[in-house]
């Protein structure tokens, strides 16, 4: 696709659009907003900017207006998970944050965010898992199955969503409601390759299963035109 022919066009932010700052440093992260300006509304602030200045980049972010999901994907023990929560929940510095999706790290996360308004995800399989990655691991069901029952185990432990790739979203949705969070990564526009993705899909694919929002980072991160690469992919997010 001639990312050029849309570079010049009018843009819209798209707010189910989550933009991935997975980028090594805080300037970096900061060039890029700037190029995207107002084009993006959404955020991702994974765990490589996370330790580079990613709370007070996101802190900043959100008094510009914009919205930001902290990709912590917390896994600890569940005093160290309801304390690290409550402490982010209380920063300021996102709407979303993320705990992988075992039921003791889930009720932790709850407790750990108590009244504060934050949304909390479960993640559920990483993308980059295949079904012969899960059986190595030690788990004798299909990522599709797995899936399934974290979706279950977050709703029962009162959890706002969760994370899957475009191929579970439909089950999330069934199972999750209306209302339910579905994030997506995993999520490559038709013009991009799939990198270290193993169940990824387009946007129009991950939408049109239920997702609420789909997650976009080297397409439009590493584009020579981000602008224009986030302008595409919300292109194929409308249909």
């Amino acid at each position: 696709m001639a990312l050029a022919a849309v570079a010049a066009r009018p843009v819209k932010a798209d707010p189910r659009l989550i933009v991935a700052l997975d980028l090594a440093t805080r300037a970096e992260a900061e060039a890029l907003v700037e190029q995207l300006g107002d084009a993006v509304s959404y955020y991702k602030i994974g765990l490589q900017l996370l330790a580079a200045g990613g709370m007070d980049m996101g802190r900043d972010l959100r008094r510009r207006g914009r919205k930001v999901f902290l990709d912590w994907k917390l896994h600890d023990i569940g005093t160290t998970v309801e304390k690290a929560v409550s402490v982010i929940a209380r920063s300021g510095a996102g709407d979303i944050v993320n705990v992988h999706a075992e039921p003791q790290v889930l009720a932790a996360a709850v407790r750990g965010r108590g009244d504060a308004p934050i949304k909390i995800l479960g993640v559920t399989v990483l993308t980059s898992l295949s079904g012969q990655d899960l059986g190595e691991i030690g788990y004798q069901m299909s990522p599709a199955q797995l899936v399934e029952r974290r979706i279950r185990q977050c709703l029962d432990a009162g959890i706002d969503g969760v994370v899957s790739s475009p191929h579970e979203a439909a089950t999330a949705r069934r199972l999750g409601g209306p209302d339910f969070l579905v994030v997506t990564p995993g999520v490559r526009p038709t013009w991009a390759g799939l990198d270290d993705q193993q169940r990824a899909d387009t946007p129009a694919f991950a939408l049109g299963q239920g997702a609420s929002h789909i997650v976009v980072g080297r397409p439009i991160t590493a584009a020579e035109d981000p602008r224009a690469a986030a302008a595409a992919v919300m292109g194929e997010m409308a249909g």
